[in-house]
């Protein structure tokens, strides 16, 4: 009876010990999703440096970069004085997301990018680079189309997480071979579920950035048709 007692006590511990090694609390679960408490305080460290240096604490990138990975922070120019680290999500910690600044002339306000959306751009990029096969799938709409990931070495078509819904988003190429991510579902869903209404020629992403910590980087312009439904806004010619 006693060995019996031990053995358990022995089988007790184990199953903790391993149950612990699997559980999210030994995971810094805090690196991979937007945190509203942090992005507070960077807004914070920001609005205190613009108000001391009359500038914003960003990163210098050139004039036509994309405007949603533009003015990304510089926490060099932050730390230790106006906050006392990058937060545990931010890429200089080890994090998914960038730091950024949205409508830097008029109202900064610090959003965040998705990291996983180009690193998964650069891995396809690499199998466009080194095949020699057609990339191009189904037609989306003129000059834009589908990946064909089969003859690119893929045995599915890849995808990457919505950072705003539980989809798995898609990704698009246009004629100039150039990748994007389609946030079309997104979009749909939102507008729809919110009764939202745009009009036609008006980017439609600004909804996205207005409603979420995160904004639509790596992504073409987005109107809506007609029927008010999302649809892609691109002409190579007139971009």
């Amino acid at each position: 009876m006693k060995k019996l007692s031990i053995w358990l006590i022995v089988f007790t511990c184990v199953v903790g010990l391993l149950a612990g090694c699997g559980s999210p609390t030994n995971f810094d679960q805090s690196s991979m999703r937007p945190d509203l408490d942090m992005l507070a305080g960077v807004q914070r460290a920001v609005n205190e440096y613009q108000q001391d240096t009359g500038v914003l604490p960003i990163k210098t990138r050139d004039e036509d970069t994309d405007i949603f990975i533009k003015y990304l922070i510089d926490f060099e120019k932050l730390v230790p004085k106006y906050i006392g680290s990058p937060p545990a999500n931010a890429y200089e910690k080890g994090g998914i997301f960038q730091y950024m600044i949205w409508d830097a002339e008029q109202n900064p306000t610090v959003k965040l990018v998705d990291l996983r959306t180009p690193e998964r751009m650069r891995e396809i990029k690499i199998r466009f680079s080194a095949t020699q096969y057609p990339q191009f799938k189904d037609k989306v709409q003129e000059h834009v189309y589908t990946i064909n990931f089969e003859n690119i070495g893929y045995k599915e078509a890849v995808t990457v997480n919505s950072p705003y819904s539980n989809n798995q988003l898609p990704f698009i190429v246009t004629a100039e071979g150039e990748i994007y991510v389609d946030y079309s579902m997104d979009l749909y869903t939102y507008m729809k579920e919110n009764n939202i209404t745009a009009q036609p020629g008006e980017d439609i992403r600004e909804i996205l950035v207005d409603n979420f910590p995160v904004v639509p980087a790596y992504s073409l312009p987005y109107t809506v048709d007609e029927n008010n439904e999302p649809v892609i806004d691109y002409d190579p010619i007139n971009k």
